[in-house]
C-alpha cells in the first residue's frame, strides 16, 4: 500500500514548524509511512524536533543508507570531508579504527571506499555502540564499548594505520545555542567539547602515538576556529600536524601522522 500526502498536508505542517526543507522531509516521511495515521505519527515526531534520521532510521552519507536509532547522534554531511581525507592515506588492507564511532558511519565509509579494510570501532555511549554493531558488523567491523583507547583489543596497540575521530567539539558554553533537534535528541556526550571544544581531542592526541603504526595517522574533524588548538595537542605528543578545511563541505579536520622513525612512546 502506497501512503499519499492529502491536500499536501505534510508539507504545509513541516513548513509551519520551521522545516527548511519541508518538501524533502514530506516526501521521505511519506514513502515511510505504512498507513494515513503512522504518517501523521511520523509527521508529529518530526514537528516535535525529533531529528528526521531517527524517525526514517536512516541516514544517506557518502553514498550508503547508514541505520540511525533514536537518541543516538546523526552523521552529519560535512563529515563526508573527514571521510575524503581518511580515505586518501589509507591503503587496501588497512587497520581502521573509528573513534567516538556514533552511528558508525566513517567507518563504514571508509570500508566501502578501500577494498579490505580491517575496521574497527568504539564509543562510550551505549546505544550508539548497538547501532554501531548494526551497522559495522554486516561488513566484518568489530564495535566495543568503552571510553576512547579503553574499549580497543590491547592486539592494536601500533598497528593502526588510520585513526578517524568525529569527537564532540562544540564548547560546553554553546550547548545551548545549538538546534533543538541536537541538544534535546542526541546524547551530550557526543556534543559537549569542553570548556574550549577541544577537550576530548586533546586526549584523543595524547595517546595516538600508542596506537598508530609507522606512519600513520589521525585525522580529527574540528571547528575552523579550533584547529590550531587541535593540532597543537598532535604536535605536543610527537605527531606531524596538519590542518585543512573544506568550503565545499563546510568542514575543517587536523591530520597528524607518527613518524616513521621509532618513538620513544610511554606504555
Amino acid at each position: 500500500m502506497t501512503t499519499t500526502d492529502p491536500d499536501g498536508a505534510t508539507v504545509l505542517r513541516l513548513r509551519a514548524a520551521g522545516c527548511v526543507f519541508a518538501e524533502d522531509e514530506a516526501r521521505l516521511l511519506v514513502e515511510a509511512a505504512r498507513t494515513l495515521e503512522e504518517l501523521h505519527d511520523l509527521t508529529r515526531r518530526r514537528v516535535l524536533g525529533e531529528p528526521l534520521e531517527a524517525i526514517l532510521g536512516w541516514a544517506e552519507f557518502c553514498g550508503l543508507r547508514v541505520i540511525v536509532e533514536s537518541g543516538v547522534f546523526v552523521p552529519r554531511q560535512r563529515t563526508t570531508y573527514l571521510v575524503e581525507q581518511a580515505v586518501a592515506v589509507t591503503s587496501p588492507g588497512a587497520v581502521v579504527v573509528d573513534l567516538c564511532c556514533g552511528t558508525g558511519a566513517i567507518g563504514a565509509a571508509v570500508a566501502a571506499r578501500v577494498p579490505g579494510t580491517r575496521l574497527y570501532a568504539c564509543d562510550i555511549e551505549p546505544a550508539s555502540v548497538r547501532c554501531a554493531r548494526r551497522n559495522l558488523e554486516p561488513i566484518g567491523g568489530h564495535v566495543y564499548e568503552g571510553d576512547l583507547y579503553d574499549a580497543l583489543p590491547a592486539g592494536l596497540r601500533g598497528a593502526v594505520d588510520v585513526l578517524v575521530v568525529n569527537a564532540p567539539y562544540v564548547p560546553t558554553d554553546e550547548i545551548a545555542m545549538m538546534p533543538p533537534e541536537a541538544r534535546e535528541h542526541e546524547p551530550l556526550v557526543a556534543l559537549d567539547g569542553g570548556f574550549d571544544g577541544v577537550e576530548v581531542h586533546r586526549r584523543v592526541a595524547e595517546g595516538a602515538a600508542r596506537w598508530l603504526a609507522p606512519g600513520g595517522h589521525l585525522i580529527i574533524e574540528t571547528g575552523e576556529s579550533q584547529a590550531a588548538w587541535t593540532a597543537a595537542a598532535m604536535s605536543a605528543h610527537g605527531l606531524v600536524a596538519t590542518t585543512s578545511t573544506s568550503d565545499e563541505w563546510y568542514c575543517t579536520v587536523a591530520v597528524g601522522q607518527r613518524p616513521h622513525d621509532p618513538l620513544p612512546i610511554r606504555s
